[in-house]
């Protein structure tokens, strides 16, 4: 049995890019079913976050969506879902999330999929959570947030050891048999981490 049940899939609800990324995404929903995994999600039933969430479903997994209330009074919701929780904003959708969730994966996505992940970081870093958190580098689609990394950690606004709190994925298969695999570390930072270099 998996130690991780639960994932958390952060992407994008645009229904209008490139067909490619809906490919990978449902490519990567199956995975994630066939291998005994649910995923929480924003609960909608649109872009690459349904491309996958649908999959998911149709190969066994569960999903639980959580949604903020007015994107819910929007009726952008799916009756797919097993649980749908809605919150009553984005922080504390976010909240909802990490509540309910094992692992986070971060399919392409926009400015929100891109505060989710980096708060995720975060958060591991600082000693919150010890989940498995993968960019899955759809197209090469974070070349450049990850080149954008190296520099934040070689201008040493970061540490070199930022880059353990995440796993960059170039295939779904990399991805789930990371997830499958994962073995939690204790990476938060101390005092002593803070004030050395």
């Amino acid at each position: 049995m998996n130690k991780i049940q639960r994932v958390c899939v952060f992407a994008s609800s645009c229904n209008y890019l490139d067909e490619s990324y809906y490919t990978a995404a449902a490519e990567f929903g199956t995975l994630l079913g066939k291998s005994g995994f649910d995923m929480v999600y924003g609960g909608s039933s649109l872009g690459l976050m349904w491309a996958c969430a649908e999959n998911v479903k149709q190969n066994g997994g569960q999903l639980i969506g959580v949604m903020p209330e007015r994107l819910h009074d929007m009726g952008v919701y799916t009756d797919e879902c097993v649980d749908l929780f809605v919150t009553p904003c984005m922080r504390s959708r976010k909240a909802k999330m990490d509540e309910l969730s094992d692992a986070v994966v971060a399919l392409p996505g926009g400015l929100g999929t891109l505060e989710e992940l980096s708060e995720m970081i975060v958060q591991k870093q600082l000693g919150y959570n010890q989940k498995a958190i993968v960019i899955l580098n759809i197209n090469g689609f974070y070349d450049k947030l990850l080149e954008f990394f190296e520099e934040i950690i070689s201008q040493k606004f970061a540490k070199g050891s930022a880059r353990g709190l995440y796993f960059v994925a170039q295939s779904s298969k990399e991805a789930i048999d990371f997830l499958v695999n994962y073995e939690p570390k204790n990476l938060a930072v101390t005092k002593a981490d803070i004030y050395t270099r």
